[in-house]
């Protein structure tokens, strides 16, 4: 009995030193992994890094760029102001330009016969003028001008 003993002893040796050595493998496995992992946690550290620069300076570009166009944006107001004032300005003046006319077409529209009988009265005044010329010649559309004559000089009236 002593024997199993000493047996069951040995094998529980041998099986310990067994777990021992694959624990051991594991370990320096698992301890490459975390110096695997150290070195990329190092290198995204520094990345991050990297990214967190450059998103504090494009945050400021960012601020300074919302701050000019802010100021831009108040300078384009009055503009904006000064052209509803501009288009204000030019109703009220079509309004006042609609009025006169509507007032000019009323006076037209009451006055139409009186307007009708002044130019009848000039067309027939103009008429009159035209058959008085006809009939009376006028000295001033005469020119006198020196017809040569191998005998004599003389002057002669022509009608222009």
């Amino acid at each position: 009995m002593e024997i199993i003993l000493y047996v069951s002893v040995a094998v529980i040796a041998v099986a310990f030193l067994v777990l021992v050595v694959y624990l051991s493998k594991t370990l320096k496995s698992l301890q490459g992994t975390l110096e695997s992992v150290s070195h990329t946690l190092n290198g995204l550290e520094k990345q991050l890094d990297g990214v967190t620069k450059e998103t504090t300076v494009l945050l400021h570009k960012t601020n300074s760029l919302a701050s000019d166009i802010q100021q831009k944006s108040e300078s384009l107001n009055s503009v904006v102001y000064a052209v509803k004032e501009v288009g204000d300005s030019v109703r009220r003046f079509n309004g006042s330009v609609q009025k006169i006319t509507s007032t000019v077409n009323d006076q037209l529209e009451q006055n139409k016969d009186k307007i009708s009988q002044v130019v009848q009265w000039s067309n027939v005044l103009l008429e009159i003028k035209n058959k008085w010329r006809m009939r009376k010649p006028d000295p001033y559309q005469y020119e006198m001008q020196e017809d040569v004559l191998p005998d004599k000089r003389e002057k002669v009236r022509v009608r222009n």
